[in-house]
């Protein structure tokens, strides 16, 4: 998990276009925190509103007004720098106040100058630090795109977990991972990959590692899913119980993110794949407001009430 990044990163991004023009000695000061500071009223000295550690970005008005009021010039750059900011970016390739330069080196205090727009710098690296400072996590599992559906496969190493996900490849479903999934939370979604290293290969006993990408194309993988679905595969044990009604829904807790999960019990002569597929379709249908379980207890009342409606009164003195 990455929890913070360096000003350093920012000029190896060339898309955010920023070169440094002071204060240099601090492109190791780092960002904890993925949101912008726009400075506001902290420019006529009102600090309340500053945060430290924030990219702190000055725009075109900004600039206009610190070039045309010399000694609001003084207080409002003094504010500025005194919040602590991890760098002051000027957006549009203006030239900062020279007393700005002075002052950033000062404190080692990095001055950059994009030459984006403000909105679309705002934009970029917004979207590029969301992404590195979300919270993350490592799991053991295979990865799936089942009917649009991100399917987390979990269970215990040689417990059938790839052989599943091979045969749901070949019914025409998309692999996102094998083995190692990394896992990061955007809002109040999680997303998961896999590594670099392992790509789209899998290790299928017997066979050993094939790629899947080659074996069955470019339509049968992704590179990242939203995950939607948790399934355990668990050994069967005849002394333990399983849902059979499905009334109650159960979640699974992945980076505090509440995910629905199954547990499928593995045991010889079951269609395991089959089953992952059914309850993919399952979810979607949930999504969609239809919860099958619950409609089928729901008739089941309804039918029951009905009867008990129709059936006829039955005299006390008769059963006597």
């Amino acid at each position: 998990m990455s929890s913070a990044i360096t000003v350093g990163e920012l000029l190896e991004r060339h898309e955010l276009e920023v070169t440094a023009v002071a204060g240099h000695t601090g492109l190791s000061r780092i960002v904890t925190v993925p949101r912008i500071q726009k400075p506001g009223l902290a420019l006529t000295g009102w600090p309340e509103q500053l945060h430290p550690h924030r990219v702190l970005v000055l725009g075109g008005t900004e600039i206009e007004y610190l070039e045309g009021n010399e000694p609001a010039r003084r207080v409002g750059i003094a504010t500025l720098l005194a919040s602590e900011p991890a760098c002051v970016v000027v957006c549009r390739g203006l030239a900062p106040p020279h007393e700005l330069l002075t002052a950033a080196g000062q404190r080692s205090v990095p001055v950059l100058v994009s030459q984006l727009a403000t909105a679309d710098f705002i934009t970029e690296v917004t979207s590029w630090m969301s992404e590195l400072l979300a919270p993350s996590t490592d799991v053991h599992g295979v990865l799936l795109d089942v009917l649009g559906i991100g399917v987390l496969l979990l269970g215990k190493s040689g417990i059938g977990k790839s052989e599943i996900a091979l045969d749901l490849v070949v019914r025409g479903h998309r692999l996102v991972a094998d083995d190692v999934i990394k896992i990061r939370r955007q809002g109040s979604h999680v997303i998961g990959r896999g590594t670099a290293i392992i790509g789209h290969h899998m290790e299928i006993r017997g066979l050993g590692i094939i790629n899947v990408k080659d074996l069955f194309g470019i339509s049968a993988v992704r590179d990242t899913k939203k995950i939607e679905l948790v399934v355990e595969l668990r050994e069967w044990s005849d002394g333990e119980e399983y849902d059979r009604l499905g009334f109650d829904d159960r979640v699974d807790r992945i980076l505090d993110v509440a995910v629905p999960a199954v547990q499928l019990p593995v045991r010889p002569g079951r269609n395991l794949a089959t089953l992952v597929e059914v309850a993919a379709r399952n979810q979607l249908l949930k999504l969609q407001g239809t919860h099958s379980a619950r409609a089928f207890r729901d008739q089941l009342h309804e039918a029951m009430e009905a009867q008990s409606e129709a059936a006829p009164d039955v005299p006390m003195d008769a059963v006597e």
